[in-house]
């Protein structure tokens, strides 16, 4: 992975056979980052998505092996009790054009990950919601 910073963006390069959420934490640390979005496209050829079923509170994981296009990855850079948390989705599709996504757990660069990340001046921190089950923003 390599990356530059242009004020408060930041334009990565996440390489083959590296993890997406790894690099995004290692940019994070280094940074400082305490609240951004992030964006980013690419190539997979192993990843975990999940989903959260609200009446039970609990996430459901698929995983996914193949030729893959991030067609979208989304989310944000944040804290939870001052520590850094990320919260990431991706859809991903294949050579069939079906795509397939959900809240990130895992995502392998196949070929390469374009990613910018958009720095916020601030921070929002993040607490655990019981009624949810969520880890929520926190204002």
């Amino acid at each position: 992975m390599e990356y530059r910073r242009f004020n408060n963006t930041i334009i990565a390069r996440i390489d083959k056979d590296e993890e997406i959420l790894a690099s995004i934490k290692k940019i994070a640390l280094q940074e400082n980052i305490k609240l951004a979005s992030v964006r980013a496209l690419g190539a997979t050829n192993d990843f975990t998505v999940g989903v959260y079923k609200v009446k039970e509170k609990k996430y459901y994981a698929n995983s996914f092996q193949g030729d893959y296009e991030i067609v979208s990855l989304t989310g944000t850079i944040n804290t939870m009790n001052k520590e850094f948390y990320s919260h990431i989705h991706m859809s991903a599709g294949n050579d069939k054009g079906e795509v397939f996504g959900g809240h990130l757990n895992k995502a392998i660069v196949s070929a390469t990950c374009e990613m910018v990340i958009n720095i916020i001046d601030g921070e929002v921190d993040r607490y655990f919601d019981e009624d949810v089950g969520l880890n929520l923003f926190k204002f």
